[in-house]
């Protein structure tokens, strides 16, 4: 069985600082199983990811905001989900400082 608590997950939010996240990594992994991953995902202000290789799934935990997808923009708050298909541009804006949301990761590169 693969078990994840968000109250231990948060503790390692920010993750190490890198070029690419010089605040540090506003996510960590909670587990993974073969193709799948699932991470918990908390940007502080601004949210600068990049597109991912694999389809996704955000399970917004809490917090309101707005989220782009491929230029379409919807708004957001607790106990939604959104699907982004790999390599879809998207982001999200306008978001309280409380922001946190489950990510699942699964499939081929390239998506399905």
């Amino acid at each position: 069985m693969l078990k994840a608590v968000l109250m231990d997950l948060m503790k390692r939010i920010p993750g190490k600082a890198s070029p690419e996240w010089p605040s540090g990594e506003p996510f960590t992994l909670a587990f993974a199983h073969g193709t799948m991953s699932v991470e918990v995902y908390a940007p502080k202000d601004v949210d600068i990811q990049t597109p991912h290789d694999q389809d996704e799934l955000y399970f917004i935990h809490s917090g309101c905001g707005e989220i782009v997808v491929a230029g379409e923009r919807h708004s957001f708050e607790p106990g939604m989900v959104f699907f982004v298909a790999a390599h879809a541009e998207h982001r999200f804006e306008n978001f309280t400082p409380d922001f946190v949301t489950w990510v699942v990761f699964w499939g081929p590169k390239g998506g399905e």
